[in-house]
């Protein structure tokens, strides 16, 4: 296992490239089981979650081929496989999103169902009513849906959830209909640039959706689907965890391959904290200078502030001059990260869905531990403006959703070590020190302290004894 090595302090300049966004690579991945023939797609990053998914596509019976760095061809060369095996799906929640298209395509499925999340209750009860509004008979034994229908019929099918409604719902009710027989309409659906990614997909692949990026989509069901080549669209999600990175430090970036709409809720939040940004066709261009205003601000569902970039903004608000409050209405308990932030400094309050944030002048180097993919985006961001190094740990989540996200950060300016997570790599400077008893020591829930922490530790309680 890995962890990161930070040493703070350093403005970021410099340019850096934005990949292709993981959210629509997967559930277009996904897609690719409708359609007969190799469906290539472009700008797909080499993350976990890809490859993990690539492990269940070949269980359905694909042919999975990377090609050069962002590439991937998926064949279908078996139709007959419908089980997605809890051992795959375990690993990744969005692996959920094949269950629409198996049952689309081959009439049955059988799917784990995803199991806990640490951002909070994810159930997939809509998934299951938008499928069976299409006629899909479904029943849910030993942990898995099994779903068959002889063929799936339109229908009107609401999809709106107590928090809004669900992307990946809608990708899998979508990506059935394409196939079932007559028009279904599906009302509140998603309007996420990743929703709409996919459909772009699916029409070019011969489906007839309309009304890709509102709440209203209509389809008319079609026979068969060809493959095709498509470009995924740029990660929104990198591209605003940048945005905030250049913020936070104080630093002047220039952001290629972004796409300004997509970051419009983003980029007016930021730009009222006292950042300057400006967009040239798909590059951005951000610079900041001092330390940001405090702002209160709303995680919803597009084209809102994204709960994905919640976390980051909390850390940098941690360092604004003043109060502000962040709301999570997508994901209520997602603020795992913040004990975490405290633990380098920050001033902040849970109450309920919101933060209450009261600005600190610097954070201070530490060993902090991510909870999920984008916390350790935030630790990161944190770390990079702090006093000092930071340790995080637990980073396997951050490959999830990053590609090589380190490596960026260094070309333009960062001090980050990629290291295996053992005791003696914890830097000497967050060891328990001689001069001062309330500094932070290691966390040691991973592993053992090492010995010169014991060192340090046992010299420290013989001087409080002798005073």
């Amino acid at each position: 296992m890995d962890m990161l090595v930070v040493r703070g302090g350093h403005p970021l300049r410099g340019t850096v490239a934005v990949g292709g966004a993981k959210n629509a690579a997967l559930p277009i991945m996904a897609a690719s089981l409708v359609a007969s023939g190799t469906t290539v797609l472009h700008g797909v990053p080499d993350l976990v979650d890809v490859t993990t998914l690539s492990h269940v596509l070949r269980s359905l019976g694909a042919h999975v081929e990377r090609r050069g760095d962002a590439a991937l061809a998926i064949t279908v060369v078996d139709q007959q496989p419908c089980l997605a095996d809890y051992e795959l799906v375990r690993r990744m929640r969005a692996s959920v999103c094949v269950l629409g298209p198996l049952l689309g395509r081959r009439r049955r499925a059988c799917v784990s169902l995803p199991g806990g999340c640490n951002i909070g209750h994810r159930p997939i009860d809509l998934h299951l009513k938008g499928l069976r509004a299409l006629g899909a008979e479904i029943t849910i034994e030993r942990g898995y849906v099994f779903a068959k229908a002889e063929r799936l019929q339109g229908a009107d099918i609401y999809l709106g959830g107590s928090f809004g409604s669900t992307v990946t719902g809608t990708c899998n009710v979508m990506s059935a209909a394409i196939l079932a027989e007559g028009t279904t309409t599906i009302s509140a659906a998603a309007c996420e640039p990743e929703v709409v990614d996919l459909g772009n997909l699916l029409n070019a692949m011969g489906a007839r959706i309309e009304g890709l990026g509102t709440p209203l989509l209509r389809i008319e069901g079609v026979n068969e689907l060809h493959a095709v080549e498509h470009t995924v669209i740029p990660d929104r999600i990198e591209a605003a965890t940048l945005l905030v990175a250049a913020a936070i430090t104080r630093g002047e970036l220039t952001i290629q391959n972004v796409c300004a709409a997509h970051l419009a809720a983003v980029t007016d939040l930021l730009r009222a904290t006292g950042v300057q940004i400006e967009f040239q066709g798909s590059t951005a261009k951000i610079r900041s200078t001092r330390a940001p205003q405090p702002v209160d601000v709303t995680a919803l569902p597009y084209p809102g502030v994204p709960t994905d970039v919640q976390a980051q903004l909390t850390a940098l608000l941690a360092l604004a001059d003043g109060i502000s409050v962040v709301t999570d209405k997508v994901f209520p308990d997602r603020f795992m990260h913040i004990p975490e932030l405290m633990r380098m400094g920050a001033g902040i309050r849970r109450e309920g869905a919101s933060a209450i944030i009261s600005g600190t002048p610097r954070l201070s180097g530490a060993c902090v531990m991510a909870s999920d993919l984008r916390a350790s985006a935030a630790l990161l961001l944190a770390a990079l403006a702090a006093e000092g190094e930071s340790v995080i740990r637990r980073v396997y989540h951050l490959d999830r959703g990053y590609e090589r996200l380190e490596q960026k950060l260094n070309l333009v300016g960062a001090d980050i070590r990629r290291v295996t997570d053992t005791a003696e790599n914890i830097p000497e400077s967050l060891l328990l020190s001689m001069d001062d008893p309330s500094a932070p020591s290691i966390d040691s829930s991973d592993t053992p302290p090492p010995p010169k922490f014991l060192k340090h530790a046992e010299a420290r309680s013989s001087a409080i004894r002798e005073q």
